[in-house]
């Protein structure tokens, strides 16, 4: 069903009408932004780190504003405190705009240590598929060379015929950790932002022994962005309207609250058995109305977009080549 743009405001304020939960320790600077990575039009793809105005808006460079700060959003997250202190004086500053029709965004993060992902972690999505509740995390993985922007192409692989979508909230490290407590979890997250867990079904589910890795992690299977979100920004992140549209026709939609291990649960889960890095990216399961499931079953062609949408956070928008 084609959902009008009035009817998916409406979708967006009642879908998630929840309490939210207490909060934890938060983030890392205490400073509400939209960080994002990008390129200049025309200067040669030299990477660049900047704050958005406001979603949508033209982007702040902080490398212009202060020669000193790194070029790379792992970079800058590496830094700590210093770093993010440094972009909330860009932002207040309103010098060093750049409009956005100059701009082309990448992936929030590049090139990250670990792309950790969550399989089973929506209730309803074990719902769709009749499968029990896990008991504990689902834990696999992408390599990191699966990234790519948030309007760039997913490119079907001629070795799969059952590329699936998979819209998912995704959270990335700020600091260093290992054996972290839940109650401390969310002072190492740097902020959230959207996630395409794109799946070549027939690997994950037919071939290489089940082994779920291959199927998961061909080139362009990880479309991010568009910006990282501040933990600060965020008031409840498990409490989000949560969607996604192929040619426009809603195909998920649900809420973040149905996450079974939410982000202090994951974080310290990981942390047992490795050690987190800032720019460590993790991917925390997807709702039901996947194509796998549906009757009869329904994969991405070339030609289709993918819109994938989360509330407060954006969206991304992928063409299938």
């Amino acid at each position: 069903m084609r959902f009008a743009s009035h009817t998916l405001s409406i979708l967006k304020t009642f879908i998630c009408q929840r309490p939210a939960a207490a909060a934890q320790r938060r983030g890392l600077s205490g400073a509400a932004m939209r960080l994002v990575q990008f390129c200049r039009h025309g200067d040669g793809g030299d990477i660049r780190v900047g704050v958005e105005e406001g979603e949508g808006l033209s982007v702040v460079d902080l490398k212009a504003f202060d020669p000193s700060m790194p070029s790379t959003m792992r970079e800058l997250l590496e830094m700590g405190d210093k770093g993010l202190e440094c972009a909330q004086r860009a932002l207040a500053s309103g010098q060093c705009v750049v409009n956005r029709e100059h701009v082309q965004l990448l992936s929030p993060v590049l090139g990250p240590e670990k792309v950790v992902c969550v399989g089973m972690n929506y209730r309803d999505h074990c719902t769709e598929q009749n499968a029990p509740i896990p008991t504990e995390p689902i834990i696999f993985s992408k390599f990191p060379s699966a990234i790519t922007g948030p309007y760039d192409d997913i490119i079907l692989p001629s070795e799969s015929q059952e590329v699936d979508w998979e819209v998912e909230l995704a959270f990335v490290i700020g600091r260093k950790g290992k054996h972290i407590k839940v109650e401390d979890a969310l002072s190492y997250v740097a902020g959230f932002t959207v996630a395409n867990d794109v799946s070549a079904r027939d690997w994950q589910m037919k071939r290489n022994g089940k082994q779920w890795l291959l199927g998961k992690t061909f080139d362009s299977f990880c479309p991010l962005g568009p910006a990282l979100v501040t933990s600060d920004a965020v008031k409840d992140p498990h409490n989000l309207g949560i969607r996604c549209l192929v040619n426009g026709d809603v195909v998920q939609s649900s809420c973040t609250d149905q996450m079974i291990f939410k982000t202090a649960e994951l974080v310290s889960w990981v942390s047992k058995f490795v050690t987190l890095t800032p720019g460590d990216v993790f991917l925390t399961g997807t709702p039901p109305g996947v194509g796998v499931f549906r009757k009869p079953p329904v994969f991405l062609k070339k030609g289709d977009v993918v819109e994938c949408q989360i509330d407060q956070l954006g969206s991304i928008i992928n063409r299938v080549i």
